[in-house]
């Protein structure tokens, strides 16, 4: 073949593309918010959900933990209770406890919490008969004291670690300008708080004997 013929046929091949092997994307087992990529899971961080990293000082990740220490100390409350020979708070603690266990479910799988009972109350009876003792009771709202056992002081240890979840939701869960978009879930902290209120409550007045 002459130049001229090879030059034609060059020309003729121009074009035509050479069939490459197709090379499949390496797939991870985890991935992260910021699009890194990792077969294994890094001590530094932690599941926020499926195959989702975060690092462990993700405010959900603080929430979680808050809520766990929340549950130990409630089991800690049901140890007490139940030397002391008090079955029925044993059982309301229980109670609150499959509850708070539910809302890290409903947090972790990010579902809504369903309406809820606690005690056989609504939450907006929870919040009427927290707020006026005196009215569902017969005794007046009193800070917590020494003098009224160590029960009493148990369960107000548990609100307080209520109110420290509570707050760790809020910040979780709000926005740029303050709005929250977990309120089933921060609303349930805040009765949370009033179920513990009755309980010192109904310790005091003798409810449980």
């Amino acid at each position: 073949m002459d130049n001229a013929k090879k030059g034609t046929e060059n020309r003729r091949n121009i074009g035509f593309s050479v069939p490459f092997p197709l090379v499949k994307e390496k797939k991870y087992k985890y991935t992260t918010v910021f699009g890194a990529k990792f077969d294994e899971k890094p001590e530094h961080m932690t599941q926020l959900n499926g195959n989702l990293l975060v690092f462990k000082d993700h405010k959900r990740i603080i929430l979680r933990g808050k809520i766990d220490s929340l549950e130990s100390e409630i089991l800690k409350v049901q140890i007490l209770c139940q030397k002391l020979d008090m079955p029925k708070l044993v059982k309301e603690l229980q109670e609150v406890l499959d509850f708070v266990r539910n809302i890290m479910r409903c947090e972790v799988l990010d579902e809504k919490l369903d309406d809820f009972k606690l005690l056989g109350l609504t939450p907006q009876e929870l919040r009427e008969q927290s707020h006026y003792p005196k009215k569902y009771f017969g005794i007046g709202h009193e800070f917590p004291s020494y003098e009224m056992g160590e029960v009493v002081v148990a369960i107000n240890s548990i609100r307080s670690n209520t109110r420290e979840v509570e707050l760790a939701a809020y910040e979780a869960f709000k926005g740029e300008y303050g709005n929250v978009h977990r309120e089933d879930l921060i609303k349930a902290l805040n009765r949370l708080s009033s179920v513990f209120w009755i309980m010192i409550y109904k310790v005091r007045t003798n409810k449980y004997k």
